[in-house]
């Protein structure tokens, strides 16, 4: 599956995504660092890219509809979150792939738990 990390993720996630088989993409390596939500949005739509963030907005689905994208992953951590910990939601979220495409879904991974909101259009 291909996605895109935001800019708050580094080297060791990205890594997480291509040891488990996956083409990855980060803001900050293709120099998109500071673009606007929308901005990043539109580019994971043309690129049928499933988006990877920390960023609460993306999971407004009104403004940002997962089904015209390839995915949106939010992974929702505490205030100050720990690397280990991080990685650890990563893991998590991608050994649940193995049961469930996000394509096209919106993903809020949390600790213990992934909320999955699917389209009125899916069956």
């Amino acid at each position: 599956m291909k996605f895109k990390l935001d800019e708050n993720f580094g080297t060791r996630a990205q890594n997480l995504f291509r040891n488990a088989g996956h083409e990855v993409e980060t803001v900050r390596n293709e120099g998109f660092k500071g673009c606007s939500d929308y901005y990043l949005y539109e580019l994971c739509c043309t690129e049928q890219r499933c988006l990877v963030t920390l960023d609460l907005d993306f999971s407004d689905i009104t403004r940002f509809p997962p089904d015209k994208a390839g995915g949106i992953v939010v992974i929702r951590v505490p205030r100050n979150p720990s690397l280990p910990l991080l990685e650890q939601l990563i893991r998590q979220f991608l050994q649940s792939l193995a049961q469930m495409s996000v394509k096209k879904r919106l993903w809020i991974v949390e600790i213990g738990r992934i909320r999955i909101h699917q389209s009125e259009t899916e069956e």
